[in-house]
């Protein structure tokens, strides 16, 4: 079917044929037709299924049919999408922006670690569509830059995502600066009890639509396991990317320091690298991803912030370096390959500490992932960490020196200053220590 029988009008068929799309994915074809009706809707879709379209096509056509004028609107949008990161707010953004090039629309994206001020003067001038992350949002309601009185629709996109982060509160929040009478879109990947009493709560009379088993594992994506054993999985990955000259590896690590390290270590091996978690700034993880996209970066070491979101075109594969506390979590990291049809794969690296995660993995899948010998290699050897200059010489310079007994990790010499504690607390902090503990 193609997207002229959905009824959009010219303009959008335009922007949608500039993007080599020809026929719509199955949530578009079943999505769009019902909020062109202006029923509320439950969407169950994994990631890389289109959804975007689904809620963003809709949406661009039923303002483009009601034109209005800004004077006296300012800063009150008619739409509202709601997401649980920055990254996937973006991306929603760039959507909106793309369909809706040859309309008379305005939209902008407000999210935190970035300036605020920008988005102030956005919304001032006036926007039809609004896309935030929930506490973002709340600033700009609490400083009066935002009103939403006048939303006619608002998205809850990937709302198990925002319930796992802890958003209910903030999405109460919203809820209450909402008008009473509006059209209401959940999409999420999984139906959990908590998905389901949100949706109790928000919907009224909804369309049911699903167009994945619930957390499925997209089956353009071809999975395998290798058992590694942890203090070889470093140098695992670095063979299994040079020998299959891989060019664009999206790789997730269970913490952010655990991120941060291994493209560290990637970089040492001579490939190119960059970490994105929580604790990168907006502009660092903007650029690392950027860069990831044009080619400059060739593996992204991610946490689960990353694991939706990230829209990455073509990305042909996704490395678990380590299991997922949560077996739903697997399903949205590999969900970052063999989107929209497109194949992908998805290689997991599992140590003996991990067996149970992986078995927890396999329950939830329904499925038997082949697990692969791992063939003989040689590690590579890393390049020398870069050598910091040295400072001035004074007196409040602490010299550092091989702690005792002490190896790191990839076997340099671990380091500590002098006048430090096993703790890390320098006398200075050990004084207020021990004036707090008498003040006690």
């Amino acid at each position: 079917m193609p997207f002229a029988n959905l009824g959009l009008q010219a303009e959008l068929l335009r922007a949608i044929a500039a993007q080599g799309y020809t026929r719509p994915t199955p949530i578009q074809a079943q999505a769009v037709p019902v909020v062109l009706q202006g029923r509320d809707v439950l969407a169950g879709a994994q990631t890389g299924t289109g959804k975007t379209a689904a809620f963003a096509l809709p949406i661009l056509q039923l303002f483009s049919g009601r034109p209005r004028q800004w004077a006296g609107n300012a800063g009150a949008p008619r739409a509202l999408v709601l997401t649980p990161t920055r990254e996937l707010a973006a991306q929603v953004g760039e959507s909106i922006d793309t369909y809706g090039a040859h309309l008379e629309l305005r939209s902008t994206v407000v999210f935190g670690g970035v300036s605020i001020n920008p988005q102030k003067n956005a919304l001032h001038r006036g926007v039809d569509i609004l896309v935030a992350t929930p506490g973002r949002l709340l600033d700009h309601a609490r400083q009066r830059s935002v009103d939403l009185s006048t939303i006619e629709i608002l998205v809850l996109d990937e709302a198990d995502r925002m319930l796992d982060m802890g958003f209910i509160h903030d999405i109460r929040k919203v809820l209450a600066l909402l008008p009473g009478r509006r059209q209401n879109l959940l999409f999420s990947a999984t139906y959990t009890q908590d998905v389901k009493r949100l949706a109790n709560s928000l919907l009224h009379q909804p369309a049911l639509i699903e167009v994945a088993r619930r957390s499925a594992a997209a089956g353009s994506v071809a999975q395998c396991v290798y058992r590694v054993d942890k203090d070889a999985k470093r140098d695992f990955l670095i063979h299994l990317i040079d020998e299959g000259q891989w060019h664009q590896v999206l790789v997730f690590t269970r913490t952010k320091h655990g991120a941060n390290r291994l493209a560290e270590q990637l970089l040492r091996a001579s490939i190119n690298a960059a970490a994105i978690h929580g604790n990168k700034s907006q502009g660092a993880r903007t650029k690392a991803l950027a860069d990831f996209k044009g080619g400059s970066v060739r593996v992204l070491v991610a946490t689960d912030i990353a694991a939706r979101g990230l829209d990455i075109d073509c990305l042909p594969h996704v490395v678990n370096y380590e299991l997922p506390d949560v077996p739903e979590h697997y399903v949205h990291r590999i969900g970052r390959t063999g989107r929209a049809g497109k194949e992908g794969t998805a290689v997991s690296l599992v140590s003996g500490e991990e067996v149970k995660l992986f078995e927890d993995i396999r329950r939830l899948l329904k499925k038997d992932i082949p697990v692969l010998p791992v063939p003989d290699f040689k590690p590579k050897v890393l390049q020398p960490r870069p050598e910091h200059k040295p400072m001035a010489q004074g007196k409040s310079e602490a010299r550092r020196k091989p702690r005792a007994g002490g190896a790191g990790r990839d076997g340099r010499p671990s380091y500590r200053s002098e006048g430090q504690t096993g703790t890390g607390a320098s006398p200075g902090q050990k004084r207020k220590r021990r004036s707090h503990n008498r003040s006690r």
